[in-house]
Formats: structure tokens, sequence, C-alpha cells
């Protein structure tokens, strides 16, 4: 009878023996860790003018889709502003055919002076050649002098009048412009006046309310992001050189207890959680502890029907056998 005993006594220690072996290679193979988390892009809505809210479209935990309209503000100012901006730009437009004919009627006082003055140089010239024979008086000589100084005059005269008004003609571009880039920035702002989703999700974390004013870029609420989810699995530093990226995966979600998703390792972080703690552990001292560090690993869920939701917690086990 005693054989007996020692016997089983010695398979029952052989056995848990092999399960402890056994649970040992399995979580050497099968790293695994219930310090996770579901995670999602988390977008933040705000407003890019400033102004008071007309109407608010949405509610929290809604369903929008990227485009659809979320608020709205007043848009009295902007559309001032828009009117404003038009009525610049056609004035600069208008004056833009004004200096243009300012510049033709220049070129045309150019050429004209230009033929006086060759005229009354040619006469000085002559009458210079006359001087010389005697055939006129030093007075006529004095007379084409004058007249062809002021045929000179006339022809710089307009010359500088053709300068000023080219001058003016490139102020008028450039006005123009000016006034292009304020009227595209006055509808630009007129446009958002209308706060659009920037992507599909769910509406988180809303109290805006009618009549609120908003300021330009303050955070207001936020959008859900569900084009893409994964998992932020806390692993310890022991279990890293067994797990790379692209190994497969097995996620079970607490909030989902029949549920049993996929997925991939994506990345592994190179900062542990204590690394960008708000307050890191101070290890200077003579009390310290050796405590195995935990590193954040990435895992890219595959596309899924289950209702996901941010922050939910979640247990990863990556197989490693898969390299």
């Amino acid at each position: 009878m005693s054989k007996m005993k020692l016997l089983l006594a010695t398979i029952a220690v052989v056995a848990i023996g092999a399960g402890l072996w056994a649970y040992w290679r399995y979580g050497t193979f099968y790293p695994s860790t219930a310090d996770a988390y579901v995670q999602a892009n988390v977008v933040t809505v705000a407003a890019e003018v400033t102004g008071r809210v007309n109407a608010v479209n949405v509610a929290e935990n809604e369903k929008v889709k990227a485009g659809d309209v979320l608020f709205e503000l007043d848009g009295t100012l902007y559309r001032n502003a828009v009117t404003q901006a038009q009525a610049t730009l056609q004035s600069a437009r208008q004056a833009k055919a004004s200096y243009a004919a300012q510049i033709e009627a220049a070129n045309a006082a150019i050429q004209g002076a230009q033929a006086a003055d060759d005229a009354f140089q040619t006469q000085l010239s002559r009458v210079k050649t006359l001087l010389k024979r005697g055939d006129v008086a030093q007075a006529t000589v004095d007379q084409a002098n004058a007249a062809a100084a002021q045929s000179a005059a006339a022809l710089n005269a307009a010359k500088a009048q053709l300068a000023q008004a080219r001058s003016a003609q490139i102020a008028n571009r450039d006005a123009s412009k000016v006034a292009g880039a304020d009227l595209a920035t006055a509808r630009t702002n007129l446009t958002r006046t209308k706060v659009v989703a920037p992507v599909d999700g769910w509406v988180a974390n809303i109290t805006l309310r009618e009549g609120s004013v908003v300021s330009a870029y303050a955070p207001l609420f936020s959008v859900i992001d569900d084009s893409q989810w994964w998992i932020e699995a806390n692993f310890k530093e022991t279990d890293l050189p067994r797990i790379d990226a692209g190994q497969p995966a097995s996620i079970s979600v607490d909030m989902l207890p029949n549920a049993s998703l996929s997925g991939q390792v994506a990345s592994i972080g190179y900062g542990s959680g204590s690394t960008f703690a708000l307050l890191p552990a101070e290890n200077a001292s003579g009390n310290w502890v050796k405590v195995t560090q935990r590193f954040a690993v990435r895992i890219a869920l595959d596309p899924s029907d289950e209702p996901l939701r941010v922050g939910a917690s979640a247990s990863v086990t990556v197989d490693t056998t898969a390299k």
C-alpha cells in the first residue's frame, strides 16, 4: 500500500512538474499581457475663425461622416468682408484700363514732342550755319536756342509722364494681386464658418451650444476616427527579445467577452512607460529595488465589425513562433 502511495505521489509530482514546464514553455513562445488598451486616432475639432455659434448639428456619441457639418458660426462679418474685398478688386481692375490709356497717351505725347524737338534742333543747326555766313542776326540764333530748349523740356516732361504712368500701372498690378488675395482669404474665412467633420467617426466630449462664442483654433470637442484601430499592449521587457513586427496576435477585449480579435505586431516602442511619465521614478537611492519595465507594443487590428471603444481594456497574446 505504501508503494502505491509513493508511486501516486511520484506521478503527481511528475505531472505537476510537466505542467509547470509546459506552462513555462507556452509563456516563452506565446508571451501575453493583460496591460493592454484599445486605441484609435482622436481628432480635435476647432473652428478656424472666431464667431458666435448659430447652430449645432451633432450630439454626443453621434456617428458622423467626413464632410458633415458639425456646427455653424454667424457669417455676417465674413460675408461683409467678401463684399468689401470684391469691391476693392473691382476698383483695381477698372483702374487698370485707365492706367493703360494714360500710358498710350504718354507714348503719343512723346512721339509728338520728339518730332517737335527734332524740328527745333534742325532749325537751330541751320540758323547757326547762317550766322557764320552773316546771313542772320544773333537774335535769330537766340530765338532758335530758346525754342530748342523748350522743345527738349517738353520732350523730357512727356517722358516723365510716361514713367509716372508705368509706375502707377505697376502699383495697380500689385494692388490687384493684394485685392485678389484678400478676396480669396475672405471667401475662405466665410467657408470656415461651417465646421465639418474631418473624418468618419463618433462625436465625443461635446458641450458646445447655440449662442456660444468660440475663438479660432480653440479645441471644442473630439471625433474618434473609426478608420483605424489598434491595441497598445504593455509587455515586460523580458518578453521583447522574442517579439518582432509582423507576428500574429490574438486579442480579447473585456467589454466584448464573446469576441475574438486578431492582429499583427506593428511596432515596438523605444521607451518604457516610466520614461514618458510626468514624474519619472527616482532610482538614485539606497533602498532601490529593481522593477521589470514595460514597453508599449502596438498591435494593428484586423478589420472587424465589433463595436470597439477607445480605452477599453484588453488582453494580448503574441505568437512568437511565426517569425
